[in-house]
């Protein structure tokens, strides 16, 4: 297997306002737009040629990777003009791959962080003589998910919506969001429309005959859908919980790029990442967050679990736990921001104006 398709073009609107200007496999995650560390994995796995279904805000992409040499890899970026899914996508992009019909063919989503071991799934799939193989992982509440059951031999056996009820919680094993096809079935998927593989192209499958393998591999596995999970995936990344040979330095409590800068006094702790030219202030204590390019936390801000966008600034004293602060925002000093507070793009909160206790 040396081809893979990277699909990148979702809109992130549970992300926003980090999508806003940036699309989500873009945002930074340990130092690092967060397709780096897909590319580096698939790359550490044997893959040589990947193809990027883009969309939205499709243009950035290139201008970054380029022609992917500078990570041993050759790159092709195909744009769609409408949305057109993830089945949708993958055969839009069909015609730019290399692969013989009975070749494999890697597929994963842009905004999962996992631990994959990608050779065990090629294996898998080419030993059991798979049409198509999943990564499927298990969860402790598969409420939020599709339902994957598969039979002794690891054979699936249906696809299941969301359940409703917990009768209908026949497994814990859910579609982790990478896949092995073999190249003559993309060429199967319709084209011109949108297509859900996972409603439409898999069950479609199944019940045609073909044969659609699962592997169970429950290492690291997180959907960096919400900012809440984007901000603790970039700590694991520095923390060393989620692997990535990308990691553009020494894993440990804190990770800060060679033009950030950090007062003496300031604590890094949990994972936080300072980004390129960054500036923390003496006193400042942050948590488990991503300091983003640019950003500036002044003097004794207390940063917790939180993300501060592009050139975005914190006052002195102001406290942030669970918060996103958009690029360029402005939040004053001495104001408090509680779990779960998205402030826009350019937004501007004043001094003292927001706070969830007393002022004393």
């Amino acid at each position: 297997m040396t081809e893979a398709i990277l699909l990148v073009g979702g809109k992130g609107t549970r992300l926003r306002p980090l999508t806003v200007n940036t699309p989500k496999p873009m945002v930074p995650a340990a130092g690092v737009p967060f397709l780096t560390h897909q590319l580096a994995r698939a790359r550490a796995a044997g893959v040589e040629h990947i193809v990027l279904a883009t969309s939205y805000l499709a243009e950035v992409f290139e201008p970054y990777f380029g022609d992917g040499s500078r990570l041993g890899l050759h790159l092709e970026y195909v744009t769609e003009e409408e949305p057109l899914g993830t089945g949708g996508a993958i055969r839009n992009v069909a015609s730019r791959l290399h692969s013989g019909p009975d070749d494999p063919v890697l597929i994963f989503n842009g905004d999962i962080l996992t631990g994959l071991d990608i050779r065990a799934l090629v294996h898998e799939h080419e030993t059991t003589g798979a049409d198509v193989s999943l990564h499927l992982s298990r969860v402790e509440d598969p409420r939020a998910f599709g339902l994957v059951p598969t039979d002794a031999t690891g054979r699936v056996q249906a696809f299941l919506e969301k359940p409703q009820t917990p009768e209908e919680i026949v497994t814990d094993q859910i579609n982790a969001g990478a896949y092995v096809f073999r190249r003559s079935v993309i060429d199967t998927i319709p084209t011109g429309r949108p297509v859900s593989v996972e409603r439409e192209t898999f069950p479609g499958l199944l019940a045609s005959g073909a044969h659609l393998q699962g592997m169970v591999d429950s290492t690291y596995w997180l959907d960096l859908g919400t900012p809440q999970a984007f901000v603790r995936g970039s700590a694991d990344l520095v923390l060393g919980r989620a692997p990535s040979p990308a990691v553009p330095g020494r894993r440990g409590d804190s990770l800060t790029l060679p033009t950030a800068s950090v007062a003496p006094g300031a604590k890094l702790t949990g994972g936080t990442v300072v980004c390129e030219n960054a500036t923390v202030g003496e006193g400042a204590r942050i948590s488990g967050s991503a300091i983003l390019a640019g950003a500036t936390v002044e003097a004794g801000a207390v940063v917790t679990d939180s993300l501060i966008g592009h050139g975005a600034h914190v006052g002195a004293r102001t406290v942030l736990t669970g918060a996103v602060i958009g690029d360029g925002a402005t939040v004053g000093a001495d104001n408090e921001l509680q779990s779960g507070v998205r402030v826009w793009c350019d937004a501007r909160i004043p001094a003292a104006a927001v706070r969830f206790s007393s002022d004393q």
